[in-house]
């Protein structure tokens, strides 16, 4: 069941989002690690490391996530790399789904770390969203010794904005009659779907919040901006009527970029696509999957569109690796007088396994090696301790 099957009740749905996910359960497993600049990534020694969790302390110095390793050490020099310990996430964002289906079995998860939940009627019969919010973030707590921000509202657009208003460890509740205000008070580049290039032409027609894309009648967004016009138009408004859905198979993870200058030259074409390439890696790194297909979709000027793959027989878990299939594919693409005005890149045929993703040339938490970092040590714990990528 998805929460369309509840027509005629008005909907609760929270948005659960779990605080710097991969950094903060490092720190909770290593006490050492504990308010100290860290990342979980690749390390800044390697070729193409990518920041895929900032701790919180990382952030403060304006680490973010998918920056390149290099970039994080040029901010702060004393920062902490330690290598994903993928099957670990998984393990706990399976105690986290549990936590969830005690109050309901209405659960989209967009990532290991983040689910929208419809609780319109909940297992136990609570009757209030903030109460489930509530009580699923004081489990979190408890059980897992880690924290989430949760955002309560009618919508899965609204619910999710206001699950970030007040992170780390919030609860945001945008009711019904706040939701207009609300809409109207954001920035263009928060609403869903409204990437750099769009907001870029928006800032062009004057619209910088909701409030001014509220000015635009619907055919003329549609005129400016074709079918997702409508979509603009209804949810600056606060209409949002898509359901949360359970979890469904993900066949592929991809990611794209419009230029506002087409490219014509293949060199910066291949510059854009290790771009992508980064942001490609922690995407798949987030969800934990590994695929044996890479696919490359160009689209041009006079808007056609082709798409390019190349399948292998193991899987593509490493950004050497992805740009090594990309410049075989780029290579065998005619793109002689092209003028390309999108670029995407994405990964699909995804193995059926638990075992976590490794870096190129790094090992994996559980390959246990020295000459990488720190050897492993037990901790109080009984726990093998972080393996270090590097230690400023």
């Amino acid at each position: 069941m998805s929460s369309s099957d509840l027509s005629g009740k008005q909907r609760k749905i929270i948005h659960i989002d779990m605080d710097a996910f991969y950094a903060s359960v490092e720190q909770r497993d290593f006490p050492e690690l504990r308010g100290k600049p860290l990342v979980v990534g690749g390390s800044p020694e390697g070729r193409g490391g990518v920041v895929a969790t900032a701790s919180y302390e990382a952030r403060k110095f304006g680490i973010h996530s998918a920056m390149s390793s290099k970039t994080a050490v040029r901010l702060c020099p004393e920062v902490i790399f330690v290598y994903p310990r993928f099957d670990v996430y998984k393990a706990v964002s399976r105690k986290l789904h549990e936590i969830f289906h005690r109050y309901t079995d209405i659960i989209e998860p967009l990532s290991l770390d983040e689910a929208y939940l419809d609780v319109t009627e909940d297992k136990l019969g609570i009757g209030s969203a903030i109460e489930i919010a509530g009580a699923i973030k004081k489990a979190i707590k408890e059980e897992l010794k880690l924290t989430a921000s949760a955002g309560v509202s009618v919508s899965k657009f609204v619910a999710k904005i206001a699950s970030d208003l007040e992170k780390p460890d919030g609860l945001t509740f945008i009711g019904p009659s706040k939701i207009e205000a609300f809409m109207e008070s954001l920035k263009v580049e928060k609403f869903y779907g409204v990437g750099k290039v769009t907001a870029a032409r928006m800032k062009s027609m004057g619209i910088h919040t909701g409030a001014d894309l509220k000015k635009f009648e619907k055919t003329e967004l549609v005129r400016r901006f074709g079918k997702v016009g409508v979509f603009y138009y209804h949810i600056v408004r606060g209409v949002d009527d898509r359901p949360v859905q359970p979890f469904r198979e993900t066949k592929s993870i991809s990611v794209e970029d419009t230029y506002q200058q087409d490219l014509t030259d293949k060199q910066d074409m291949l510059v854009e696509l290790m771009v992508l390439a980064k942001r490609l890696l922690e995407r798949l790194e987030k969800h934990a999957l590994k695929g044996k297909t890479l696919t490359l979709k160009f689209k041009f000027h006079d808007f056609t569109i082709i798409t390019r793959s190349k399948s292998i027989d193991c899987a593509i878990d490493s950004l050497s690796l992805l740009e090594s299939l990309t410049l075989m594919i780029v290579d065998k693409t005619d793109l002689t007088d092209k003028r390309v005005r999108l670029l995407g890149i994405g990964v699909s045929n995804f193995l059926q396994t638990d075992i976590p993703p490794t870096d190129s040339g790094q090992k994996t938490a559980n390959t246990r090696k020295p000459g990488h970092g720190q050897d492993a040590q037990k901790n109080g714990t009984g726990n093998a301790g972080p393996i270090q990528l590097k230690l400023f």
